[in-house]
């Protein structure tokens, strides 16, 4: 429901209820669609309007839902009405209701649903984030967002690979495939450090000569980081995906050193019997509550250089949110962080969140068990390429590849986002790339049909149109759900799940099917074909806004 809607509703609900409008803009909700029958358009939450100052509705709350709906029936924008327990249920004028929605969306267009009432008086906020689909919804609700590749290019890791290469790398191999080879090595060295000390001590050696500073073993590092980092631009832009700054653990190498140092002037470090230094985060010296922040050797940990990073963004972009988006494994890390930034008094510490996410189970590509981004990227492809080529009604496609890649990327993206970004779940190939149901192609396909419409008619029947021509309960569906927009997109911003913005788009693709099935632009009646072609229109734009939120490009054509 865009701004301007709500507020109307509001303003035209306040004369008949007498309250301000104010108080019922937030206590008004768009009923979600029945799939059985035609329900009430809004519900309008008594609950919320009596709240006192403790949460807590009053116990005359039923009764005065029974009062209001007395008074509703009186107002001529309000054609049914029902009360349940604390709520009332009505529809609005179907006339009202299809020319506000749809004179809504064609004047807001990609800032439907985004200027809502429910983000009013919001200020904006300054947000450091490192996922693609936080960012894009906070950057549309006008927040200043910094993205933000944080890379994991420091620690015993590097100890392990800068001596693998110089016992099993080739220089062809680094140069022809980067991220594979550096792979192998990474591989091969972990194995043979489990069977030989020698090996381990390499490692461990080549890490420290890092830490220290030394010159050949940066040098052997630098081009692991930059080959690396060169083809990650590239495979991220097949993605759609670009960050503001590409940053790393290895920026913060010596600013570790310096953490180390304050909390040790703070008293905040302790030393271990075995060398090692330890962050109490009990308080009252509780073992297993202990956090270590430095090796024996004094080479820093990945908690301390986190520590020194979040420190730094405090200091360069004075954010109001910083959100981490990990696996599920770095939760307890993360708590650390959390916890040893606030014993070193730094209150901001509270503005940091870490959105977790599940494992994706069962993903292989015809390569083989270990899976890298742009095998899968070439898989979906070549997958698409094979279902287009083997479906009649494929249009002829100037650039089949890109449109293929475009249809995978969104199949995936739907797949990964469907539930709690926190779950699990077991990928499989064919049920990704189906193309009905509940799929990022379903909603591809629903969006190119609909843009089809609109190149085939728009000519004739894009201009004024006739309000009164939408009254099938496949129009008054798409209407309804329309209105509900903007409350999905508020709780994906409140949440941080795509989830809802998911399911969202896979109920009105299927409303539209529906629709496009019965309601026949082809032969109608002038006004009607106008009126049905605009209610299209306004679906395939909302489609359209939901689909790049998540990161998908919809296609036109396939």
């Amino acid at each position: 429901m865009a701004c301007a809607f709500r507020r109307s509703i509001a303003c035209q609900l306040s004369k008949v209820l007498d309250l301000p409008p104010e108080s019922l803009i937030k206590s008004i909700s768009a009923v979600p669609v029945s799939k059985k029958q035609e329900g009430a358009d809004f519900q309008l939450s008594v609950d919320s309007l009596l709240e006192d100052n403790s949460g807590r509705s009053r116990p005359d709350s039923q009764a005065k839902a029974d009062r209001l709906a007395e008074k509703l029936k009186c107002g001529s924008v309000v054609s049914e009405i029902s009360t349940g327990p604390g709520t009332v249920c009505f529809k609005i004028n179907r006339e009202l209701l299809t020319k506000a929605v749809l004179h809504q969306v064609m004047e807001d267009g990609s800032e439907y649903g985004l200027k809502s009432e429910l983000f009013s008086g919001l200020p904006q906020r300054r947000i450091v984030v490192d996922f693609n689909f936080i960012a894009n919804l906070k950057e549309a609700l006008g927040h200043k967002v910094t993205r933000i590749n944080y890379l994991g290019d420091w620690g015993m890791q590097f100890g392990l690979l800068g001596a693998g290469f110089q016992l099993f790398g080739y220089e062809e191999k680094l140069q022809s495939n980067p991220l594979q080879h550096l792979f192998e090595v990474y591989v091969q060295v972990n194995k043979e450090a489990e069977e030989d000390k020698n090996i381990a001590q390499l490692a461990h050696d080549f890490f420290r000569q890092l830490e220290l500073g030394d010159v050949q073993a940066l040098s052997l590092w630098q081009r692991f980081r930059d080959l690396s980092v060169t083809e990650y631009v590239r495979i991220y832009k097949r993605l759609g995906i670009y960050f503001d700054e590409y940053s790393g653990e290895s920026f913060y190498r010596e600013k570790a050193q310096a953490i180390l140092q304050l909390l040790e002037r703070r008293g905040l470090l302790q030393k271990t019997a075995k060398g090692s230094a330890v962050v109490d985060l009990s308080g009252n010296g509780d073992p297993s509550a202990a956090c270590t922040v430095m090796r024996a050797d004094g080479t820093s940990l990945y908690v301390t250089r986190d520590i020194a990073a979040a420190l730094d963004r405090m200091d360069k972009y004075n954010f109001d949110a910083m959100i981490y988006v990990t696996d599920k494994g770095q939760q307890k890390h993360f708590q650390q962080v959390f916890q040893i930034l606030k014993i070193m008094g730094c209150d901001w510490a509270e503005r940091c969140q870490h959105v977790p996410f599940g494992i994706v189970q069962g993903m292989r590509t015809r390569r083989g068990d270990v899976t890298f981004l742009e095998d899968v990227l070439n898989e979906i492809q070549t997958r698409m390429l094979q279902n287009m080529a083997s479906i009649k009604t494929t249009k002829a496609l100037e650039c089949p590849e890109e449109t293929a890649e475009k249809l995978g990327l969104a199949a995936l993206i739907i797949q990964d986002f469907r539930g709690l970004l926190l779950s699990d779940y077991q990928f499989c190939w064919d049920r990704v790339f189906q193309s009905r149901g509940d799929t990022g192609v379903f909603l591809q396909y629903t969006h190119a049909r609909l843009h089809s419409l609109e190149e085939t008619f728009g000519c004739g029947y894009l201009n004024d149109f006739n309000t009164t021509c939408l009254q099938e309960p496949q129009s008054v569906s798409i209407l309804q759900h329309l209105l509900r927009f903007d409350e999905v997109l508020y709780r994906s911003s409140q949440d941080l799940q795509p989830k809802h913005i998911v399911r969202y788009l896979l109920t009105l693709s299927h409303l539209a099917a529906a629709a496009h099935r019965k309601l026949q632009i082809k032969d109608s009646p002038p006004d009607v074909a106008g009126a049905r072609l605009h209610l299209f229109k306004a679906v395939r734009s909302v489609l359209a806004n939901g689909m790049k939120l998540l990161g998908i490009t919809p296609v036109c054509k396939m």
